[in-house]
């Protein structure tokens, strides 16, 4: 009897091949997804830790007094507009940026126009001159502090201001100059977010600031002095 070699041929058809390439499902390999979890991991790590900028906002009543009848430039300089709180956490990183520079504005354009006859806001010192004024008031912030709930264990966010505020001639010349403090208070349970609480303690200290500046204007010694010859002109 003859050998026979019998030969099995295992080759897939092409139809076949085709039909399974069309409904094969994508693998990803877990080298190809680490990259982007390591990625988003990072994203999440820098969000949970950039500090949280809280832009104060409010509004401040009109004082309802005489107004001195003289024409008061007003500079919001540096020092002011441009100023900004930074409260730091226990191990020295950033939480927190305060800056009310916008609101300080508010404040006084709401406040000096009550106080004086008229009132211009300068652009420069130096614009002082061709615009009439008898004076220029120069507000600055000095120091801010803030009281956090989980620092002070109380259940409150407060704000304490203190203020250089300086009155010059339309020459840069010494008329006053004297400091201001202002504090606010908001209760923390009142709040959903720590960003309102602080905002609403900032508040309350401008509108302490407001009421003790349109008050106690004419109470200062030098200003009073200043007024006195301006009187008697």
């Amino acid at each position: 009897m003859s050998n026979c070699t019998v030969s099995v041929n295992h080759a897939v058809p092409a139809a076949v091949l085709a039909q399974s390439r069309r409904t094969a499902k994508p693998v990803f390999s877990l080298c190809r997804l680490q990259p982007l979890l390591v990625s988003l991991m990072v994203l999440l790590t820098l969000a949970s830790c950039a500090a949280r900028t809280v832009n104060v906002e409010g509004s401040y009543p009109r004082p309802n007094i005489p107004a001195i009848p003289l024409v008061l430039g007003v500079y919001y300089g540096e020092g002011l507009t441009d100023f900004v709180y930074t409260e730091l956490t226990d191990s020295g990183e950033e939480e927190y940026l305060v800056t009310s520079g916008d609101t300080h504005e508010v404040l006084f354009n709401t406040v000096l126009p009550a106080m004086f006859e008229r009132v211009v806001v300068l652009d420069s010192l130096e614009a002082a001159a061709a615009q009439g004024v008898d004076a220029v008031f120069i507000p600055r912030i000095n120091e801010f502090q803030l009281g956090m709930p989980q620092k002070t264990r109380l259940d409150s966010y407060e704000v304490w201001v203190r203020y250089n505020m300086r009155l010059t001639g339309v020459d840069g010349s010494y008329i006053a100059d004297w400091v201001m403090t202002a504090y606010g208070k908001a209760t923390a349970s009142s709040f959903s977010t720590a960003e309102r609480g602080i905002n609403d303690a900032a508040v309350a200290a401008l509108r302490d600031l407001a009421s003790n500046f349109s008050l106690g204007f004419t109470g200062v010694p030098d200003v009073n002095d200043w007024l006195q010859r301006r009187s008697s002109q």
